[in-house]
Parts: C-alpha cells; sequence; structure tokens
C-alpha cells in the first residue's frame, strides 16, 4: 500500500516546480554558474528567420526537443498565454498567472516548415492530458499550440484532425489550446538552455533527458547531425 505514496514523493522531489519561493533559483543560479555558457545568435541574426511559439509542459524539456530538430537555429524558455504583464518563474510556476511555461522557436523556414515544427510538438508531449504533462501539474503545464495568422491555425487545426481520425491515442481527446499568440515574456536567464547547463540536475536526469530520448528515437529524420 506504500508504493503509490512513493512514487508520488519521487515525482515530487523532481517536479519542474520550484520547491520553495527561492531555493529553485538559488540552486539554479549556482549551478548555470559553473557551466560555461553558449553564446546566443544576435538580435540581428534572429530577424533573419520565422518564429514560432508552444507550451508542452516544463520549458526545460521543450526548448531542448526543439533544439535538437534541423532548421531551429534558436530556442527560448518563457510564459505566454496569459495577460499578465512581465511574470516571473515563482508567479506562473505556482499557478498565480494564466500564463504556461512556452518557447519561442527561431527557424529557417528553408530547412523546416511551420507544419513539421506542429508535429515535433504533437510527436514529442502527450497533447490528451489536460493542464499535466509528466509529473508537472497544473495549467502552467497545459498544451498550446500558438498561432500568428490563420495558415498557421489551419495548419494546427488540420493536424489535430488528422491524429482524431486516425485514431492515434485511441479513445483520449486531444485537448491542446489553438490560440492566437500574442506576447511572449523571456524566462529569466537561468532557465535558458537549462537541460545542457545542468545535466546532473534530478529534474533533468529523470524527466527532462528520457523525454528527448523518446522523441529522437521516433523522429530520427528531423535531428541535427551533432544530436543523432
Amino acid at each position: 500500500m506504500r508504493t503509490p505514496f512513493l512514487i508520488l514523493l519521487f515525482l515530487a522531489s523532481v517536479s519542474c516546480q520550484p520547491k520553495n519561493k527561492s531555493e529553485q533559483k538559488e540552486v539554479a543560479q549556482k549551478e548555470t554558474s559553473e557551466t560555461q555558457i553558449q553564446t546566443k545568435l544576435s538580435n540581428e541574426q534572429l530577424q533573419q528567420f520565422e518564429t514560432a511559439y508552444f507550451a508542452s509542459g516544463c520549458f526545460w524539456c521543450v526548448e531542448a526537443i526543439f533544439e535538437s530538430v534541423k532548421g531551429v537555429k534558436e530556442v527560448y524558455s518563457g510564459y505566454s498565454g496569459g495577460s499578465e504583464e512581465n511574470p516571473t518563474y515563482e508567479e506562473v510556476s505556482y499557478g498565480r498567472t494564466h500564463h504556461a511555461e512556452a518557447v519561442e522557436v527561431y527557424y529557417d523556414p528553408k530547412v523546416i516548415s511551420f507544419e513539421k515544427l506542429v508535429k515535433v510538438f504533437f510527436g514529442s508531449h502527450d497533447p490528451t492530458t489536460l493542464n499535466r504533462q509528466g509529473p508537472d501539474r497544473g495549467a502552467q503545464y497545459r498544451s498550446i499550440a500558438f498561432y500568428k495568422n490563420e495558415e498557421e491555425r489551419k495548419i494546427i487545426q488540420d493536424y489535430i484532425d488528422l491524429l482524431e481520425n486516425e485514431n492515434v491515442y485511441g479513445n483520449r481527446s486531444i485537448v491542446t489550446e489553438v490560440t492566437p499568440f500574442e506576447k511572449f515574456y523571456m524566462a529569466e536567464e537561468y532557465h535558458q538552455d537549462y537541460e545542457r547547463r545542468n545535466p546532473d540536475n534530478s529534474y533533468i536526469q529523470n524527466v527532462s533527458i528520457p523525454r528527448l530520448n523518446r522523441f529522437k528515437k521516433n523522429f530520427k529524420s528531423y535531428l541535427k547531425e551533432e544530436v543523432h
């Protein structure tokens, strides 16, 4: 009878949510200060590419997945989907806003299309779990595919219809929100490239890396050469 409790205790210990108001930030800052930070592309360089926005659970995981995809030039972790301005990690992760943890994806449309990014999105998480992804629970971890125009909205909806028509998830319904993009707020610096910079973190070891590896196994043709 104690097994379910032990499982819940383990999941809580590796949750993306901070253990208290200050501990997670303090630990993350300490970890990242001890690792070399890869130089990001300049704003001028980024302007050459298109952007796409998705939310599918802890942004540490989602960022690493999209970073592995060929044609993707840069990915940032942040917050979107709510109305509150300048949200913080503590506010979002504790469910004090209407935002979700999200990512901003800069990609080269000559190499990868928005349609393929949508396939990456649906193929790298469970879109049938409402307000939950893995051990992380709450609306801040909900599944959202953002669109910037009618063409993108149609691409997303058509793919959802395809998944449902092919009964990919059995009798489980897709609960992904298809939402017009309004604003993306960059997360605090220590969240950027979190998986790469903090490989020994317990959440990264037990949740993020296994999730990335499952994606890589199923989307081999989408991967950059260096991550095969």
